[in-house]
């Protein structure tokens, strides 16, 4: 399957190329860009960060007066795409949309393909936001402090389905232990998909996700949200608490989005593609596009990503450090 989806995006993007003319390819004594711009999403077509990214690649297609196309590359949570970015000629028309699985994939796995930091140059931030906590509705606890102790009376009864190891829903829960001293069976699986439909049949108990995927899910009363894993609430939920609120003291999971390019990609390149989206997410339209992904808008110069991903980097370098985790 992945392969035939990285077929079609290759045909997409050699398509995309066909329609422009030899000299504006060129562009006007080399002006940027001069040609389609490709913006790699290492995530599958119809995931959620697929959405925001094309969205975005829309919007700077319009701002730039170029295309610019996404290319799927998906496979080992996102390492496949950002190695191959990683390797790319870094002249500005080639980009990598990332998330947080950029830093939990490298900060778990020892032969990634790529150096979050070596290798790339942040381009521009666009936006943070929090998972939700999510339980079985059959569970016996209806707040994250019911549901630690619950964990703490039955130590390694609870199952806690993520996307895999190393996977920011994997990542999040060995935070919320290493903060806690709970005991929860990690249960990994090839998705987050697959472990949602295991929590609603009552396979497991509990799993983080996206807000914008568990939102319908709390309104139909599927699921129930104990909490979100930032330090404070998000508009789309306003009743479900932090975890910090919670009691769960120097642990918070945001997740990320943003554009990078590959080290060596002339300043004047990411200053242009930083001024562009800087513009984008001040649009109404784009905002609220934006928050209804349950997400923080983050303006911003490219030192401001390059920040969050050392800080990510770091962190989950130090957790898996610290709790021995062996994930490769």
């Amino acid at each position: 399957m992945f392969s035939s989806l990285r077929a079609l995006a290759a045909l997409a993007w050699w398509a995309a190329l066909a329609v422009v003319p030899h000299a504006s390819a060129q562009g006007p004594q080399g002006a940027y860009p001069g040609k389609p711009i490709r913006l790699v999403v290492p995530f599958p077509p119809g995931a959620g960060t697929d959405g925001v990214a094309r969205f975005v690649a829309q919007k700077l297609s319009e701002a730039l007066g170029q295309s610019v196309v996404i290319d799927n590359r998906t496979g080992a949570g996102g390492a496949i795409g950002a190695a191959e970015v990683a390797r790319a000629e870094p002249d500005g028309y080639t980009l990598l949309f990332v998330a947080g699985p950029f830093t939990t994939v490298a900060a778990s796995q020892r032969n990634a393909g790529y150096d979050p930091l070596r290798q790339f140059a942040a381009v521009a931030p666009i936006a943070v936001g929090p998972l939700a906590f999510v339980v079985n509705v059959d569970v016996p606890a209806n707040t994250m402090r019911e549901f630690l102790a619950l964990a703490r009376h039955a130590p390694g009864t609870l199952n806690y389905g993520s996307a895999g190891a190393g996977s920011i829903n994997h990542l999040a829960l060995e935070l919320l232990k290493a903060r806690t001293g709970v005991d929860i069976v990690h249960v990994p699986y090839r998705g987050i998909a697959d472990a949602t439909k295991d929590l609603l049949g009552g396979q497991i108990q509990a799993i983080t996700a996206s807000i914008p995927a568990t939102l319908p899910q709390m309104q139909e009363k599927r699921v129930k949200v104990l909490a979100v894993t930032g330090a404070k609430r998000v508009a789309q939920m306003p009743d479900v608490p932090s975890w910090q609120e919670e009691g769960v003291a120097d642990a918070s999971v945001i997740n990320y989005w943003g554009i990078v390019a590959p080290a060596g990609t002339p300043p004047d390149v990411i200053a242009r593609l930083n001024a562009e989206v800087q513009k984008l997410l001040v649009q109404t339209d784009v905002r609220a596009r934006l928050e209804r992904e349950g997400v923080e808008i983050l303006p911003g110069p490219p030192e401001r990503l390059r920040a969050i991903i050392e800080t990510d980097l770091n962190g989950w370098k130090k957790l898996i450090s610290d709790a021995g985790l062996k994930l490769d």
